[in-house]
């Protein structure tokens, strides 16, 4: 007689969909560390796990639209966790951090950096715990956006992680509802995520690199010429997931770029 397949709690489905986030497309495989671990907490093969994240991407438009083959087996219950994730990243994204941590599994954010924060916020702090909620929303965002652009600045092609930032299209403190989605991202390095920030760049409705004026001044430097006004019209390069939101960057053109 065959065996029923145990069906997948919440928690299993936020931690699964959380590791899916932060594990760039390519490494979704049962011999990843990351899905060897989940696999054991959760009672489960590395390779079941590895589909329940392969149905996690048979999700994202950006495959759908690739036709990505032996990705067509999501549930019901997959879809749910997806369109939920879609409609509010921050609480989901807080939410799965919280279900990383229930099942023993490291989360975006370090206990080491958690463990005063929690225990200010059992104590009663409420500041604490609105900082520990953001510290959780701002890691996830950080590690969902660099997975999908496999840890590589989306223009100049650096792939030292150290070197790289999840940089915000609408900035944290504009927009509530952007600051976690991961489509109000991009992976720049550190040179050309502040050059972004500070409105020096910005990139078109067909993602190529504009330059501002303000860059075109005085003697500019052998480093200020080709890792700066050199980049005009080079093409962004896109993630597997989470392509950049064109109305963010819209916005970015509008508010933030200095022509």
């Amino acid at each position: 007689m065959a065996t029923q397949r145990r069906a997948w709690s919440r928690d299993e489905l936020l931690a699964a969909f959380n590791v899916y986030c932060r594990t760039p497309f390519g490494r979704l495989h049962r011999g990843n560390p990351d899905i060897v671990a989940l696999a054991d907490r959760l009672g489960r093969t590395p390779s079941s796990v590895a589909m329940k994240l392969c149905n996690f991407a048979s999700l994202d438009p950006v495959h759908q639209a690739r036709h990505v083959a032996g990705l067509r087996n999501a549930s019901v219950a997959d879809r749910a966790v997806f369109d939920e994730f879609e409609a509010d990243w921050e609480a989901r994204a807080i939410e799965s951090e919280a279900a990383l941590r229930r099942l023993g599994l490291r989360a975006a954010v370090p206990e080491a950096e958690e463990s005063l924060a929690e225990l200010r916020a059992r104590a009663g702090d409420t500041e604490a715990i609105r900082t520990t909620r953001m510290r959780r929303a701002q890691s996830f965002f950080r590690a969902t956006v660099l997975a999908s652009y496999d840890f590589t600045c989306a223009v100049s092609g650096i792939n030292i992680p150290a070197l790289v930032q999840a940089s915000h299209i609408i900035p944290w403190a504009r927009e509530e509802s952007r600051r976690v989605d991961p489509r109000n991202g991009i992976a720049l390095s550190t040179l050309h995520d502040r050059a972004f920030d500070r409105g020096f760049i910005t990139f078109d409705e067909d993602l190529r690199v504009i330059v501002s004026g303000r860059l075109r001044v005085g003697r500019p430097s052998e480093i200020h010429r080709t890792a700066l006004l050199a980049i005009e019209g080079k093409k962004l390069r896109l993630p597997t997931r989470y392509a950049p939101d064109p109305t963010a960057l819209a916005w970015h053109r509008e508010h933030i770029f200095a022509a």
